[in-house]
């Protein structure tokens, strides 16, 4: 048995970018800084910051546009993936990126969380703006593919679950 999960808490370090790809697939990336503090023995406080490459996909990605911006405070939960690529002098270079499936606003001036599950539906709900992160609780999935698939990718000439390899996110080239 293995687990890939991660969560995160951290600062938005750039506004979001986001691509359309073939049947308007939505997908947004950003930076995420978290960081943590300790006082080491001459009594300075040492500051350690972290950046992540985050990954959003679909819904969740087409949410992320229009509410997250640089600086802020976002709650991610979501899996550790590295993928390599070949640059222009041919030398191999890997990329290790957070594709998450949760995503929720912290920042206290905003008045709406939102979260997603990984098949990308999005859903509002009303965040008390005194509420803090350690209330907050992950949303569980609730979206059900109306063919009966969770495969969002699936065509008609697709391979169906059952007969074949079938493409999702993580296989796709970019």
């Amino acid at each position: 048995m293995s687990i890939n999960k991660v969560i995160l808490v951290g600062n938005v370090g750039k506004d979001p970018v986001i691509r359309y790809f073939d049947k308007g697939v939505a997908k947004v990336t950003f930076p995420l800084a978290t960081s943590e503090a300790y006082t080491n023995q001459q009594g300075e406080t040492i500051t350690s910051t972290e950046w992540h490459n985050i990954v959003l996909w679909r819904a969740l990605a087409e949410v992320a546009e229009k509410t997250v911006k640089k600086g802020s405070q976002l709650y991610i939960v979501g899996k550790i993936k590295t993928r390599s690529y070949v640059d222009k002098e041919g030398n191999n270079k890997y990329i290790t990126e957070i594709l998450a499936d949760t995503l929720l606003l912290l920042d206290k001036k905003q008045a709406t969380s939102y979260a997603a599950s990984q098949t990308g539906t999005a859903q509002s709900e009303p965040q008390n703006k005194e509420s803090s992160a350690s209330t907050l609780k992950e949303p569980s999935p609730s979206y059900q593919a109306e063919n009966g698939s969770n495969d969002d990718f699936s065509t008609e000439n697709s391979p169906r679950e059952g007969s074949g390899p079938s493409l999702n996110e993580d296989d796709l080239p970019f």
